[in-house]
């Protein structure tokens, strides 16, 4: 069954650029089953809509599946080389080189100075302030995270 297309689906030659850069399928074991394309494309509107993963249509493969291979490809690595790779023919074809020559990076600024009830940088003395620098890394890292990945 064919269904009618979210504007947020990939096109027949964005798709041909984006296959290759997936992971093949096992030789070994059961026989893949799942449209890549569609999961990819359910990823996509996703990423348009801002909806969460069990929200989405029922036309698009079930959401655990969707789910399942976006943090396999996550853990994997799989979104940062496809961008990278895309990143590197897009400046090809622009004439410039492949790699950038210079970078512009975000950065935060943390208070140094003690108050009171506070570490010097800034965690509460209070309660477990190991965990509480856990959280700010963690957030930290994520923040890195999205700003890799629209860097061109």
């Amino acid at each position: 069954m064919v269904r009618r297309a979210y504007p947020s689906d990939l096109r027949d030659n964005e798709w041909e650029i984006i296959e290759p850069l997936l992971p093949k399928s096992k030789s070994r074991g059961r026989k893949r089953d799942t449209d890549l394309r569609e999961v990819v494309n359910a990823i996509l509107y996703l990423l348009e809509e801002g909806c969460q993963w069990r929200a989405l249509p029922h036309d698009f493969p079930h959401w655990s599946t969707v789910r399942t291979y976006f943090d396999k490809w996550n853990k994997h690595k799989v979104w940062y080389q496809m961008n990278r790779l895309l990143r590197e023919e897009l400046r090809q074809q622009q004439g410039r080189e492949a790699q950038p020559s210079a970078a512009s990076i975000d950065s935060q600024s943390v208070k140094t100075t003690q108050k009171s009830g506070a570490t010097p940088l800034g965690f509460p003395q209070h309660g477990n302030a190991h965990q509480d620098r856990g959280k700010y890394m963690a957030l930290m890292e994520a923040k890195k995270l999205k700003v890799e990945n629209v860097i061109f």
